[in-house]
């Protein structure tokens, strides 16, 4: 027997490492594949969030289109019952309308956008448009001295803003 030991070459000392690092690279690739795993996840998870959403959002929309069919239901049933007795006398069928009128300005208030038609207030371009001017001297420059069609809305929740006649400056 020799007690001598071979000399290793640089290769050989590489093929012993190797069955070292395998368990190491075996966990970087286990690890690897749940992170991968875990994505997928949270992609589906993801996915299903938004269709959820706009399964949720959809319904509200529906909801909230029926409360509001509802709540012009009244109108149109005066406006029926308004054109049933149209050949009857006609000033109660005006006083009729009026009243329907009022029911659908009620109508608009209650889903947040009440009616404003103020004349001697100073013009606002964020709730004013401008139809005209008028050579008014009673009332003072820029101040809305006749409204042509009501607003309706306030604030950030304007629907349709008012149709105004300004009285000009004066020279």
């Amino acid at each position: 027997m020799s007690t001598e030991q071979e000399p290793t070459t640089p290769q050989d000392e590489l093929s012993q490492a190797l069955p070292a690092e395998q368990p190491e690279v075996d966990d970087h690739a286990a690890a690897l594949d749940e992170l991968q795993d875990r994505w997928r996840r949270a992609l589906a998870d993801l996915d299903n969030l938004r269709k959820r959403h706009a399964k949720e959002l959809d319904a509200v929309r529906n909801e909230e289109r029926a409360r509001t069919a509802a709540a012009w239901l009244p109108v149109v049933d005066n406006l029926d019952l308004a054109l049933t007795h149209a050949g009857s006398d006609p000033s109660a069928v005006v006083e009729g309308v009026k009243a329907v009128r009022d029911q659908a300005v009620d109508v608009l208030r209650r889903l947040g956008y009440p009616r404003y038609e103020e004349t001697g207030v100073p013009f606002d371009p964020a709730v004013h448009e401008v139809v005209g001017t008028v050579d008014d001297p009673g009332a003072e420059p820029n101040t809305v001295v006749q409204v042509v069609r009501p607003g309706y809305g306030e604030g950030s929740r304007q629907l349709r803003p008012a149709a105004v006649m300004v009285s000009k400056r004066q020279e």
